[in-house]
């Protein structure tokens, strides 16, 4: 597609960008609004969810704890650039969607039972169920708050989109949910699960910046499938990560996944493979599903049901669909008439997405 922009002072090759930059510009510019927005919840909720963007330790002391990746974030502010607006006007935007993102993150850690995320406990595990939940309900409220306070005929637009994509992303966790319960989920419901789940808020991210630049639907759309597919590749590698990831990199426990029963990627898709291990690593997934003494299972239980995942061949088909979106959402990015740098830094951040190591 012919560029409307100079393509001499913006030309740029993803391989050329400083990925850590990009991502600290995002946590940069978006964390001082951020915690505006978490000090106006009441006590002791704010506290609570200081604690859990890392900002405080559990005795309320300032810390400087992992605040996550904060690709949203980035991909907000590059958003709006794409539009042809400066990075900042993304910024409401940027913070919209990781309210969001972590209004998920409380609950699902809750109904997952997850004790860990980033290295440290989560909000349930030091302060209990009620206020994760209380936490993550206000954290969803302030996202639309900090969104529609300009008051524009764009920030209504963008709030339209967040809220699609907040629905769907809960229609993804209740998909997910259900799935843990069944002996089979074909490979395509685990796909439409997992684009609600993941796909749906990175690709509001990636189109919200751009429409509070004004940006028309047109553009907004094309820039959701980059993000939509982005989303997708992002969770078939956080599904080879929750089998086969370093619990040291990924701040988990071993075979995380397997312990939660969770149909991903790289389970359903042996399911689906036919042969010896498949049918196999079906016959012990359908005890496990009836076992009373699933919590007690030894390292090598779960060792056993990795290998046969790996030997039907799920960890390379997911590894292989990862590639797949990966390279859909880069096409759809042809769509948009953007600066060279800016499509440049969405590319860089596709591939960092992709061979991400937590």
């Amino acid at each position: 597609m012919h560029s409307a922009y100079p393509a001499d002072d913006t030309a740029q090759s993803a391989e050329s960008v400083d990925i850590s930059a990009l991502l600290e510009r995002g946590r940069t510019l978006s964390t001082p609004v951020l915690r505006a927005a978490v000090e106006r919840l009441a006590p002791p909720m704010d506290t609570v969810a200081a604690y859990h963007f890392g900002w405080i330790d559990a005795q309320g002391r300032p810390s400087e704890g992992d605040g996550g990746k904060a690709v949203r974030p980035a991909l907000a502010l590059l958003s709006a650039e794409a539009a042809g607006a400066a990075p900042e006007v993304g910024i409401p935007g940027a913070v919209a969607v990781e309210l969001v993102h972590n209004f998920s993150l409380l609950h699902d850690d809750l109904m997952d039972g997850d004790e860990q995320r980033r290295h440290r406990d989560t909000v349930w595990k030091v302060h209990g169920p009620a206020l994760a939940i209380l936490v993550g309900d206000a954290l969803f409220a302030l996202a639309n708050e900090v969104l529609l306070e300009s008051g524009t005929v764009e920030a209504g637009r963008a709030a339209r989109r967040l809220t699609t994509a907040s629905r769907k992303l809960i229609d993804g966790q209740a998909q997910d949910i259900s799935y843990e319960h069944r002996e089979r989920v074909t490979v395509e419901e685990c796909l439409e699960m997992e684009g609600n789940k993941t796909g749906a808020l990175l690709a509001c991210a990636v189109s919200i910046g751009a429409v509070l630049g004004g940006a028309d639907e047109r553009t907004a759309d094309t820039l959701e499938a980059y993000g939509h597919h982005l989303g997708l590749a992002f969770q078939a590698v956080d599904d080879l990560l929750g089998i086969w990831g370093d619990p040291v990199a990924t701040g988990k426990q071993t075979w995380s996944d397997l312990r939660q029963r969770k149909k991903s990627l790289p389970v359903v898709a042996a399911l689906a493979a036919g042969g010896p291990a498949s049918e196999r690593l079906g016959e012990l997934l359908a005890a496990d599903a009836k076992s009373s003494d699933f919590d007690s299972f030894s390292e090598e239980e779960f060792a056993t049901r990795a290998a046969l995942i790996e030997e039907a061949g799920g960890r390379e088909w997911t590894s292989q669909e990862a590639r797949r979106q990966h390279a859909v959402a880069i096409e759809a990015l042809d769509g948009v008439d953007m600066p060279e740098r800016v499509r440049a830094q969405l590319v860089a951040l596709a591939d960092f997405v992709v061979v991400r190591k937590r």
